[in-house]
């Protein structure tokens, strides 16, 4: 067996089928296939039931899942210990979505690096569906996003939860959310509160998946659009952008994601830092402007 099959594994488990998992390789469906055949042949068992819906894993194949992200990770681990700048013992990766690194985790890098002087820090963005295909792989330590999926061996921890105010750059006079609206995906279980909330609402002219993206959009060119206050405090004191109350807030919990059994020495200082200014966060602000 080698690394190759295992991560054609994880990244079916993680693509739930076999033609995005293709995609996400850069590789044919065939190879994928070919691998996978190869794997079940070697372990002597069936570890996917592919159907119309994708591929599903069979139980031996939840019990592998374990076993391939251990594999995975202890060849990414050699690679990072083999190739660690001179003078760290270890390598760390955190990856978060860019507005979870905005106004969150950047500000708790120069701690982590005073702290964890022996520890070199590599920073990533992604977005949901890569950091979690990182976690499984091994090739992210720890990280922070609104939707994480469960996997077997990885531990899901809530931080705080982020409300999502309509921001504006001028007052909206109407219900309607406006043709200079922006519509951003922060993940599923928000696209469907915001249908519910907006039944008359079929579509913005510019939608985005990365609320940075957005933000930009809005400041530069005018508009709305839905943002954590977080984000747009610091635009909200100094008038660039406004805040209807009456119109619906929602709220989307951030998460750290780690493996369980992680290296504590490795991981420890950089989740000790995010767990400290989520309980900031958790504060309340007695200076938000948004709810005046």
């Amino acid at each position: 067996m080698d690394t190759e099959q295992a991560r054609t594994f994880l990244a079916v488990v993680a693509a739930g089928n076999f033609v995005m998992a293709a995609e996400r390789l850069h590789v044919t469906q065939s190879t994928v296939s070919t691998r996978i055949r190869t794997l079940e042949t070697q372990l002597g068992c069936r570890l996917f039931v592919r159907n119309k819906g994708g591929a599903t894993l069979t139980s031996a194949g939840r019990r592998f899942q374990k076993h391939a992200s251990t594999l995975v990770r202890t060849v990414e681990q050699a690679r990072h210990d083999v190739g660690i700048a001179e003078g760290f013992r270890a390598t760390l990766t955190i990856g978060a979505r860019i507005g979870l690194w905005d106004q969150f985790l950047l500000r708790q890098l120069p701690a982590l690096l005073a702290t964890a002087t022996d520890l070199s820090v590599r920073a990533e963005i992604g977005v949901e569906r890569d950091l979690m295909e990182g976690l499984v792989e091994g090739r992210i330590d720890v990280a922070v996003m609104y939707t994480p999926q469960s996997r077997p061996g990885l531990r899901v921890e809530p931080l705080f939860d982020d409300r999502l105010v309509l921001a504006s750059t001028k007052p909206l006079r109407r219900s309607a959310l406006g043709p200079h609206y922006v519509c951003i995906d922060w993940g599923p279980e928000y696209i469907a509160r915001h249908g519910a909330s907006f039944p008359e609402f079929f579509g913005a002219a510019l939608s985005v998946n990365i609320g940075w993206l957005g933000l930009q959009h809005v400041l530069d060119n005018g508009g709305s659009g839905y943002f954590p206050v977080r984000l747009v405090r610091p635009y909200l004191k100094s008038g660039r952008l406004t805040i209807d109350s009456g119109r619906p807030e929602f709220t989307i919990t951030a998460y750290a994601v780690y493996p369980a059994d992680a290296d504590d020495s490795v991981i420890g200082p950089a989740l000790a830092l995010i767990r400290q200014a989520a309980g900031r966060e958790r504060e309340p602000d007695d200076g938000d402007h948004s709810r005046r």
